[in-house]
């Protein structure tokens, strides 16, 4: 099973709301058995970045774990939802899905 965090903050509203539309993708994808998703604060999670196979942030990163994280940004906003969702499933069919967004 892949581990996809996804952090915010404070790890409660945005993440929470994050979270809550990549579940639902997940489970319309059929996905929800190959995918734990964990949800925290960047705080928390700065130093253990490395444990999890793809990560979602809803806030500004370090640089120095800015490669291994995606903005999720537009899972609050809806933009560009569609052209990251083509994304994530691509990324979920060989590793893991890493976020989607709306149009």
């Amino acid at each position: 099973m892949k581990k996809l965090l996804v952090i915010c903050g404070a790890g409660h509203a945005t993440s929470t709301i994050a979270v809550a539309k990549l579940s639902k993708w997940l489970e319309e994808e059929g996905l929800t058995d190959q995918v734990k998703i964990y949800q925290s604060k960047i705080a928390d999670e700065l130093n253990k970045i490395d444990e999890y196979d793809a990560v979602v942030s809803t806030t500004i990163v370090p640089d120095v774990i800015k490669a291994k994280v995606t903005n999720g940004l537009g899972l609050l906003t809806g933009y560009w939802y569609r052209c990251h969702l083509c994304r994530c499933k691509r990324k979920i069919r060989c590793l893991i899905c890493v976020f989607i967004m709306t149009l």
